[in-house]
């Protein structure tokens, strides 16, 4: 499904005027106009205009809580998600906990076996450790949902310290502290940290409080901002919605990356991509960094992801992440065959009556779904969740969704409809995991399309592709490129789409995979690329497209690589 309503995004007139006034190019100050950017000083995305840690409730508990804890020479231990946020975010709190003087390790559940969060078995885990038993647990990108796991900590004795940004469910764990922007009461203004986020401010406000204490002063405190490559990592593979805050945290990172500061794992990792981190810009953490940490979690033990970003050891940090890398490969390669398997399968169903998709296969994977789910619904434009067999025989699945069908609070709406379908479930708008028993996967195929049929607006499920409008051919260039990378782009903040109507002089296939074009425009004739798309267009065709910048053999030139055709 390649063809979309393109519909150009409106933007302030007076704002685009501002920006440009301000030394940017007009296509961009339109572009940034339209995502509410007014001013040129909104786009000086400096540290110290970081929102402040005291807003987030309870963040002054916590920072009590461990600073006794480092104080007394009290154990902790981090528990740990299995995705990148989760990896960097206990990543940053082993590194910044023993900065500040704390006794610290970490335990990450293996999704296989223990499934997601801090469930009763893996306090019974902690507690068993080997190396002796916490006295504090501290949750990393999850917690919120954990009340049983919370519980049995208690009944050991074990204090929790919660730090998470998912949203709650009905009931809050009874933890020591919670820390979580989307917690009730919470005044926090950007409800969009990820998990990495949440424990960086944590750290900031615990230096605080050490400091106060007189433990440190401003002379002899550790340096936080040596985490801040961890931070944009997570908060860009996790997809969460970069609002100015958070692309504060992506700019410093980034910077820090640029200029050659950064941990050695991130350094490896970017070695074993390809990439180049002195110009590294987000999309690299969000193709090329993220998913070779998160195949770790998805195939094997995300230990593995956690250790290449936690050594100091160059060697030891290639090592690991050449480990990454190929389980990034075989991740791929799995994903490839599963994605054949659905797409077989939806042939022969009439999608169009239909506002969801639900796939299950006995032979998929469980650490895949998810992927699976994304590529159906960008093919689809329909909310996506994809079932795998659990070990107990149970059904693990993980959705997508699409702009407007907020998939947790839809899952919710399932779970009223139809008490004790869903065993458990959790996650964001855009993204969810559950578990169900096998024998209610057709039921839960019906509720899940009544309830999403029941609450969404129809036109939601007409895939309208918003754009920045057209380019004239003059303004297509390697400056116009240049000043678009120099922005922090992602979730909720994309980068610049544009469209025009083209004459296509030239169209073949490269690898049969491919569409490669000749277009021209005004006169001007322009190279193009449609990544994973075989069908030929029209003659005369009006493109959605990002310019981008294609190096080969030292000569630099702009390519548009096509997105949809209106």
């Amino acid at each position: 499904m390649s063809t979309a309503l393109l519909q150009q995004r409106r933007y302030d007139a007076q704002a685009a005027q501002r920006l440009a006034a301000g030394g940017l190019l007009p296509p961009l100050a339109r572009a940034l106009a339209a995502r509410g950017v007014q001013s040129i000083e909104e786009l000086n995305l400096l540290m110290r205009q970081l929102l402040a840690p005291g807003q987030l409730t309870q963040v002054q508990a916590a920072a009590r809580l461990l600073a006794d804890s480092v104080q007394t020479g009290k154990r902790m231990l981090i528990v740990a998600d299995y995705d990148c946020d989760g990896a960097t975010a206990c990543a940053v709190g082993l590194r910044g906990l023993r900065m500040l003087g704390a006794s610290v390790d970490y335990l990450v559940p293996n999704r296989f076996e223990y499934g997601y969060g801090l469930t009763p078995e893996i306090v019974e885990l902690a507690a068993a450790r080997a190396g002796g038993r916490p006295d504090l647990l501290i949750t990393v990108d999850n917690g919120i949902a954990s009340v049983e796991g919370v519980a049995r900590a208690n009944a050991l004795g074990l204090q929790v310290l919660v730090t998470d940004h998912h949203l709650p469910g009905p009931q809050l764990p009874d933890a020591a502290v919670i820390v979580n922007p989307n917690q009730p009461g919470c005044g926090f203004p950007s409800k969009h940290l990820a998990g990495v986020g949440v424990m960086f401010y944590v750290l900031t406000a615990l230096r605080a409080e050490l400091r106060t204490r007189g433990v440190f002063n401003d002379g002899n405190q550790p340096r936080l901002d040596g985490l801040l490559d961890l931070v944009a990592l997570g908060t860009v593979a996790d997809v969460v919605r970069l609002d100015r805050n958070n692309r504060i945290l992506v700019a410093a990172g980034l910077e820090r990356m640029r200029h050659g500061k950064l941990q050695s794992g991130m350094a490896a990792l970017f070695q074993v991509a390809g990439r180049d981190a002195r110009v590294a810009q987000a999309a690299d953490l969000g193709f090329a960094i993220g998913p070779r940490i998160n195949a770790a979690g998805r195939l094997s033990d995300m230990t593995v992801g956690i250790e290449c970003l936690t050594t100091d050891d160059f060697d030891r940090a290639l090592e690991l992440a050449r480990k990454l890398d190929q389980l990034n490969r075989e991740r791929r390669a799995i994903e490839t065959d599963m994605q054949v398997d659905a797409l077989v399968e939806l042939d022969s169903r009439a999608l169009h009556d239909t506002r969801t998709i639900t796939l299950y296969n006995d032979s998929w994977h469980q650490g895949v779904v998810g992927l699976v789910a994304s590529r159906v619904k960008e093919k689809f434009h329909r909310p996506t969740i994809a079932f795998a067999r659990n070990d107990d025989g149970s059904l693990r699945g993980s959705g997508r969704s699409i702009e407007g069908v907020h998939l947790r609070d839809t899952l919710d709406l399932v779970t009223k409809a139809a008490p004790g379908m869903i065993a458990k479930f959790g996650g964001h708008a855009m993204a969810a995991g559950l578990t169900l028993r096998a024998d209610t996967l057709a039921g839960f195929t019906q509720a899940f399309e009544a309830v999403t049929r029941a609450s969404c607006d129809a036109q939601l499920f007409h895939r309208t592709v918003a754009t920045d409008g057209p380019l004239a051919s003059r303004e297509i260039g390697l400056s116009l490129v240049e000043a678009i990378e120099r922005q922090v782009w992602g979730q909720g903040f994309p980068p610049p789409l544009f469209d025009n109507e083209f004459a296509v002089v030239e169209q073949r296939l490269i690898k049969d995979t491919h569409l490669k074009l000749l277009l021209e425009l005004d006169g001007l004739r322009f190279s193009a690329i449609w990544f994973r798309h075989t069908e030929n267009v029209p003659t005369r065709v009006r493109l959605a497209y990002r310019p981008m910048i294609d190096e080969y053999q030292g000569q630099r030139r702009v390519t548009l690589c096509v997105e949809h055709r209106g």
